[in-house]
């Protein structure tokens, strides 16, 4: 079984992660593999009504591509456990946009995932854009990558981990300090 992390902590995916085929076809919802799913937000699109029909809300995941608009997906929130951002490539940085959008913007509550090339270097600033779950690319250890999460321990700027910026929670230490 792959291995993700999550919350974290090196877990077994129970998700298959559904891709289109190399000439660019998506796959017919007749032939998708059982069990818990992630599938291309072009397939969700076109096929909602046979997916959701097909397995329960807990099974469902749905990965966006670095193009694909977030605001998009709000509507259907409520059938979906899980939404995956693909990072193509490790220069591809869209997916952080997509991320924060998903968790500030829109509320996303659920499983926000990184998939694709994700590597070590990344994962922490993953993090402060709001994805809980990384698929790190099979080719590098990811009990390595854990260790990504303690390498810094002060960040500057504000995030969805943490909306302060620095300077402004050292101002607050200061006015607690001198009160």
């Amino acid at each position: 079984m792959t291995l993700i992390i999550k919350n974290r902590a090196v877990v077994e995916d129970s998700f298959t992660v559904v891709r289109a085929a190399e000439d660019g076809a998506l796959p017919a919802v007749e032939a998708l593999p059982a069990g818990k799913i992630i599938v291309p937000f072009a397939l969700w699109k076109e096929h909602k009504a046979a997916i959701v029909a097909s397995r329960s809300k807990d099974e469902i995941g749905v990965w966006l591509a670095p193009d694909d608009e977030p605001a998009d997906i709000v509507a259907d929130f409520a059938q979906i456990a899980v939404i995956a951002v693909d990072f193509p490539v490790f220069r591809d940085g869209r997916g952080f946009s997509i991320g924060r959008l998903l968790r500030e913007r829109y509320q996303w509550t659920g499983e926000l995932r990184a998939i694709g090339d994700v590597l070590r270097d990344q994962v922490a600033f993953h993090a402060r854009c709001g994805f809980d779950a990384f698929a790190v690319r099979a080719d590098k250890d990811i009990n390595d990558a854990l260790n990504a999460f303690t390498e810094f321990t002060e960040l500057y700027q504000g995030a969805t981990d943490n909306l302060e910026p620095l300077f402004r929670r050292r101002a607050a230490l200061i006015a607690a300090l001198g009160a």
